[in-house]
């Protein structure tokens, strides 16, 4: 990294943290991201960003020597988490570490992409080669966002990716590797009735659980690391009411293409087994993830990625981070046969919990490895 980029960095080190802070409290549910979309398209236009334009997923795209046909390289951080919120959300401060709901994911890697993309606009920096670069606050990474914000950008630059890079996470990892899923919404609808005067019935919620048993009866298979969970329930309407109503959302992941085949069937085996007189079971696919399928050459290019970010990682920190496999927004350009990586800016622990945090010595490394990252691909 350059002296002139280094300086930036600490310069600017007190400004990233209050961006991280002022983002941190922004809620930003999967699939209502518009107060975060609107905060970082305003924010980087007040950089000096040209072009920069929201699409119909809510993601925020800041194009760098972007023609209309040119080869791009895509780096990106999602701006959603799987917190509900819409009140602001509460952050704080407390023995070194920065704490709030969806702080570290994936709101510390959207700040230290936010700090380079500034640096990157400010000081008029040229992409190497004719390649544009899109730096893009997107959408739809967590639940039942289904990658919706990755869905799109590979559908509007279908053709023109060349490198698809991903900030989510800790240093600690570097995913070398996706994992494919498919989610599911089950609804049981019975009769239902009177808890006392018409026992006997079938009860949707104890038809629901049969079904949740013999789910988490299933082997799973040996090849790749393929697991199933059932995430939520909810159904009835009283304590003495026979339920007449019961639903669930479930999911199967692998990182082999044989584990969620073999997982496609044992669901279909136990949804059709629990189909019966009196038990109307509906099944929706409401969530798809594919896993990749690299051509030799985008694996070996993909494998090239995998080693310079480590490199950087363990360049910056000391130490070297682990290769991990993960369902992230790569799970879209991976499954197109695009090189993509997807590794994180930060130290901490919690994610997915509101006691998630961050730890603040942390941070200006993580700003080190993303602008080491994007500075690759510029003059």
């Amino acid at each position: 990294m350059t002296q002139k980029a280094q300086d930036f960095l600490t310069a600017h080190e007190k400004e990233a943290y209050e961006l991280l802070k002022t983002l941190a409290a922004i809620p930003s549910p999967s699939n209502q991201e518009e107060q975060r979309m609107e905060f970082c398209r305003h924010w980087l236009e007040a950089c000096g960003a040209q072009g920069v334009y929201t699409d119909s997923a809510l993601n925020v795209i800041c194009p760098v020597g972007v023609t209309k046909e040119n080869p791009v390289v895509i780096f990106c951080a999602h701006t959603d988490v799987v917190f509900p919120d819409t009140d602001p959300l509460p952050v704080r401060e407390h023995s070194g570490r920065l704490w709030a709901p969806g702080v570290g994911d994936d709101t510390a890697n959207l700040a230290a992409l936010m700090l380079t993309a500034k640096y990157v606009i400010t000081e008029r920096l040229t992409p190497l080669n004719g390649v544009g670069v899109l730096f893009v606050c997107n959408s739809g990474e967590e639940g039942m966002g289904n990658l919706k914000g990755s869905r799109k950008l590979c559908e509007e630059y279908e053709g023109r990716i060349q490198a698809f890079y991903s900030f989510d996470g800790t240093m600690t990892h570097v995913v070398n590797r996706s994992v494919g899923s498919e989610r599911f919404r089950v609804s049981v609808t019975t009769k239902g009735g009177h808890s006392y005067m018409d026992f006997g019935r079938p009860n949707a919620i104890a038809q629901l659980a049969a079904v949740v048993c013999d789910l988490y009866q299933v082997k799973v298979p040996l090849y790749g690391k393929t697991t199933c969970n059932v995430g939520t329930i909810t159904g009835g309407t009283s304590v003495n009411t026979i339920a007449q109503n019961a639903e669930m959302l479930c999911e199967y992941r692998s990182d082999d293409a044989r584990g969620l085949q073999y997982m496609r069937e044992e669901f279909e085996r136990i949804f059709t087994s629990h189909r019966k007189k009196g038990v109307e079971l509906t099944l929706e696919q409401v969530g798809s993830r594919p896993g990749e399928a690299l051509t030799e050459s985008a694996s070996a290019e993909r494998d090239r990625m995998v080693k310079r970010a480590a490199d950087i990682i363990e360049q910056v920190t000391g130490k070297r981070p682990s290769a991990a496999s993960s369902s992230t927004d790569c799970n879209i350009p991976l499954s197109q046969g695009i090189p993509s990586i997807c590794y994180g800016a930060y130290y901490g622990s919690g994610a997915h919990t509101r006691e998630e945090y961050v730890e603040i010595d942390s941070l200006p490394l993580g700003y080190r490895v993303v602008m080491e990252s994007v500075l690759d691909y510029f003059l």
